[in-house]
């Protein structure tokens, strides 16, 4: 039975060996020459302002959590088009529901200015 995992540890170990060699050869080869550019803080392509401990606009975060809600429910409908044809009428219908309440739910969110960048 324990002879079933051994192609899965052979992987394992080649693939940590081979790991360890490449970050190996990159840090014996890899010129060591540190650049004012280089050793600047980058931070969204500008010179940061303030503190890093400064308050973000919680819109930010209500965007982003828009964002991945819209996602993730978007991604339910690969697996849904891949069987597609097997499913039938019954999950044609609950997929249309599926897609008018996300439809409903970009319109609420659309309406509410939640979309807004100011």
């Amino acid at each position: 039975m324990l002879a079933q995992y051994w192609p899965i540890l052979l992987f394992l170990v080649v693939a940590g060996g081979l790991g360890v060699v490449l970050l190996g050869i990159g840090l014996l080869v890899a010129p060591r020459r540190p650049e004012s550019e280089k050793l600047s803080a980058y931070e969204c392509g500008f010179e940061p302002f303030e503190d890093a401990r400064m308050k973000f606009d919680v819109r930010y975060y209500l965007l982003a959590i828009i964002f991945i809600i819209f996602d993730l429910e978007v991604a339910f409908l690969f697996p849904w088009a891949v069987v597609f044809d097997k499913i039938g009428v019954i999950a044609l219908i609950e997929m249309a529901l599926f897609l008018l309440l996300l439809v409903v739910g970009f319109a609420y969110v659309w309406k509410k200015g939640a979309l807004e960048w100011e």
